[in-house]
């Protein structure tokens, strides 16, 4: 599948931030924030982000502490961290705006008999309050996230929807998003920023600057059809 189309597609998994909410900037502001008694290593923070967006909190949490303040993370301090970022970013999140032409997309997509999927990096329990919360959750047929990996996420779809890797499309705008969907073999469609868009031109990676543009492509002539 060179061309954006969606020929024998049965199912799209979707990242969260910056691909159905734009909220990818929300996150990026939340990290240097945490960690704000530590200004010396505010840029290493923010750059260790954004080279791992879609990766959990958590294992950033426990790189920032190893490699930077050269302490040891124990659990309890993890998930206080944790507690303050969900606290820093929640509210903010919710309220973040579609990604432009994402609510037509998924409506496209139902009207089509295409099931949507999320797989996200933020935690699972606090991404399907969000997806409720933005009164989304009917389009979606699951809704996860961390601890679980993108790629983990992928499969267990196949195995229980009994997809195969040719029928399924995955939509993300990081570098994490794409792994998942190389190792998993769907094709990758990727929501372009300023930060990627060097990355996806050199890997020839299929990039668009909305979602308004898949809308488009998904037409009676090329959308599955059952």
């Amino acid at each position: 599948m060179n061309n954006l189309s969606f020929n024998q597609i049965r199912a799209v998994v979707f990242d969260f931030d910056g691909v159905i909410l734009d909220s990818a900037g929300i996150k990026s502001e939340a990290f240097p924030a945490l960690f704000s008694h530590r200004p010396e290593f505010a840029e290493q923070i923010l750059q260790h982000h954004l080279e791992n967006q879609g990766i959990s909190r958590y294992t950033k949490f426990e790189w920032i502490y190893e490699h930077l303040f050269q302490e040891s993370l124990c659990e309890a301090k993890s998930l206080e961290l944790g507690a303050e970022f969900s606290k820093l970013v929640f509210d903010r999140v919710v309220q973040a705006p579609f990604v432009p032409g994402a609510p037509e997309l998924l409506q496209k997509l139902q009207r089509h008999d295409i099931q949507s999927f999320v797989a996200s990096g933020t935690p699972e329990d606090e991404l399907q309050i969000i997806v409720n919360r933005r009164d989304i959750q009917d389009f979606f047929i699951g809704v996860e996230g961390s601890p679980k990996t993108k790629a983990s996420i992928v499969q267990s779809i196949q195995r229980e929807y009994g997809y195969s890797s040719d029928e399924m499309m995955f939509v993300g705008d990081a570098v994490t998003d794409y792994q998942a969907a190389v190792e998993t073999g769907l094709f990758f469609v990727a929501v372009d920023t300023p930060d990627m868009h060097d990355f996806w031109k050199q890997g020839n990676v299929l990039a668009v600057q909305d979602l308004n543009v898949m809308v488009e492509a998904l037409s009676p002539v090329n959308a599955n059809s059952k």
